[in-house]
């Protein structure tokens, strides 16, 4: 299991969900994350819980990655589709980079239940910053 050090002094939103980062390279992370306690009102994983599951996982490799170039990233877009609905167990992404780049980095993240079967599919895009040209 791999934590990362939180923001000072403040929990981040990821603790709060319950995401567990299990792997993580600029390359890509892998991670979990409970449905117990991420349900929304009909018993079902929330949408926004999965959306939230892959910016935290893109965000962290793009993070690792501009701090390889000295630099920090920020997300700047979001696109996720929800394929199938989840009611309990866990869910895991598996986030991919696609393109890292000196400014831009684009991930693709695949979220899937304990079965395996495919839940949700996202693209996150961070902007790179802070690195020097």
């Amino acid at each position: 299991m791999v934590n990362p050090p939180p923001a000072v002094g403040e929990p981040l939103l990821r603790d709060r969900l319950g995401i567990e980062v299990l792997s993580a390279t600029p390359d890509g992370v892998t991670a979990r994350m409970p449905v117990h306690g991420n349900r929304q009102p009909a018993g079902l994983l929330a949408g926004g819980a999965s959306c939230m599951l892959a910016e935290s996982t893109a965000s962290l490799a793009a993070h690792l990655h501009a701090a390889e170039l000295g630099g920090t990233a920020l997300g700047v877009e979001l696109n996720a589709t929800h394929h199938r609905p989840v009611r309990d167990g866990f869910v895991t992404a598996v986030t991919r980079a696609l393109r890292r780049g000196c400014r831009v980095a684009t991930y693709e993240v695949t979220i899937t239940d304990d079965t395996g079967a495919l839940v949700c599919t996202a693209r996150v895009t961070c902007l790179v910053t802070g690195v020097s040209s």
